[in-house]
């Protein structure tokens, strides 16, 4: 017995949680529901939220960009294919509402494996404009208060050291989200093959790592326009993913992306991205499987079973590319809309009282930020994202500064649902701990 408390003890305290029994208190939640944006850093949304870590705390050091030469610019350099902006923009940080509304497309920002590296500088967090297809554009950010999401983030929690979990762009945070990992691509075609020397500088850009892994956006054999040539797409991977651990314990789940019907019925929207569906890169999940026919579903399925209260256990909502806030394709006013909508319509529903909605960015879409994120191992984390936690167990009004990132998702999936974790990084990783008040 007495061993038996200490164990409870020990899990309350890994949960932030005071009162006894453990298990009674996080079976409280029903339902998680994980809602999956697009490509902001914490700064360039939140970096004016009240008592969080925002632009004002950033120091000099952080802000001023520096050339190729290691030299500050004199001034940013300018941002090309768009005369919205001066072309003699200060060396700092700057609004992008007063030159782009929010409700309008801005250009698209570089987010790739090397070049993320590339731009944190060993946490200096300086080379943001140089590593940059868009240049000074990295360095804007919005009016945290004019952002539709603002109320809702005031109400409940926002972390404020939440990093995505592995350096680069959307696909392969996509992978991380649901399986800790980067995917194998083994025998990868030498043409999209990266090279780098014997200190890891990068050479030649590519999208497969040296050592076979697909970092970069690659398309899978599972799932891809009928046009792509099968060479230069993923194998089918056989690894662990969350689906898999949950289905095995016979949790209910789906993942759910805006457009899938219309791909399912081989007429896919324009703006449909492939390799934002990432159970689809898994065996189990493939065409003609009964896991993709269970677990992979389309975002009306979502909204109709929040309205009903029928959600599964756990729920990763994916909208299309036009309601995500990508740059370049979605806006931050229209994406940040759709997904009030989504979450409003797990709270006010009748699932609403006891489940968790967990809304973060698969990455930070080359946006500068100035918190260097801690160093795990060689796949991250990457640069400081936006993470809110809406929910009546939330703590309310709150900003929570412990250190999470991406797969601290899954571990608090697996804490609650007593699941093997995927990998040591899972494992590891903070399970949302202070997030909650139970």
């Amino acid at each position: 017995m007495r061993i038996a408390l200490k164990r409870t003890y020990i899990l309350l305290a890994a949960l932030g949680m005071t009162a006894a029994p453990a298990f009674a208190q996080l079976n409280k939640v029903q339902h998680v529901v994980v809602i999956y944006m697009e490509n902001h850093s914490f700064d360039n949304l939140y970096g004016q939220f009240p008592g969080a870590e925002g632009l004002e705390q950033a120091s000099q050091e952080n802000i001023t960009q520096l050339n190729a030469e290691g030299q500050p610019y004199h001034t940013l350099p300018p941002i090309p294919r768009s005369s919205a902006f001066p072309t003699n923009l200060p060396n700092t940080y700057f609004n992008i509402d007063q030159y782009v509304a929010a409700d309008q497309v801005t250009p698209d920002v570089t987010h790739r494996f090397y070049q993320e590296q590339l731009q944190i500088n060993g946490g200096k967090m300086n080379k943001y404009a140089l590593y940059n297809f868009t240049k000074g554009f990295a360095m804007g950010y919005y009016r945290t208060r004019d952002l539709p999401l603002y109320d809702l983030a005031r109400k409940y929690t926002v972390c404020d050291h939440f990093f995505h979990s592995v350096f680069g762009g959307s696909f392969l945070n996509h992978q991380w989200l649901v399986a800790a990992a980067s995917p194998t691509f083994p025998n990868a075609p030498a043409s999209i093959v990266a090279q780098v020397d014997a200190e890891g500088k990068l050479i030649k850009d590519g999208t497969v790592t040296p050592d076979g892994y697909a970092v970069n956006t690659v398309n899978s054999i599972n799932l891809y326009p009928k046009n792509g040539n099968p060479a230069f797409l993923v194998p089918a991977q056989t690894g662990p993913n969350i689906g898999d651990r949950l289905s095995d314990k016979g949790i209910s789940w789906a993942w759910y992306s805006g457009g899938w019907n219309n791909i399912m019925a081989g007429k896919p929207a324009p703006s449909f991205t492939y390799h934002h569906q990432p159970f689809a890169y898994f065996t189990r999940y493939a065409e003609g499987t009964v896991g993709r026919k269970k677990h992979l579903k389309d975002e009306t399925e979502f909204l109709e079973a929040a309205k009903k209260g029928t959600l599964p256990a756990v729920s990763f909502v994916k909208p299309i590319g036009l309601e995500n806030e990508h740059p370049g394709e979605s806006t931050v006013t229209g994406g940040e809309s759709h997904a009030v909508e989504l979450i409003n319509a797990v709270l006010n529903g009748p699932n609403g009282k006891d489940a968790v909605v967990i809304l973060t960015y698969d990455e930070n879409g080359g946006f500068w930020d100035h918190v260097a994120p801690p160093l795990i191992d060689k796949w991250g984390p990457g640069t400081r994202i936006p993470a809110l936690i809406l929910s009546p167990f939330a703590k309310k009004g709150y900003v929570d500064h412990t250190v999470y990132e991406t797969v601290s998702i899954l571990a608090f999936i697996e804490k609650r649902w007593g699941l093997k974790p995927l990998n040591e990084r899972d494992k590891n990783a903070d399970p949302l701990s202070h997030a909650f008040n139970f």
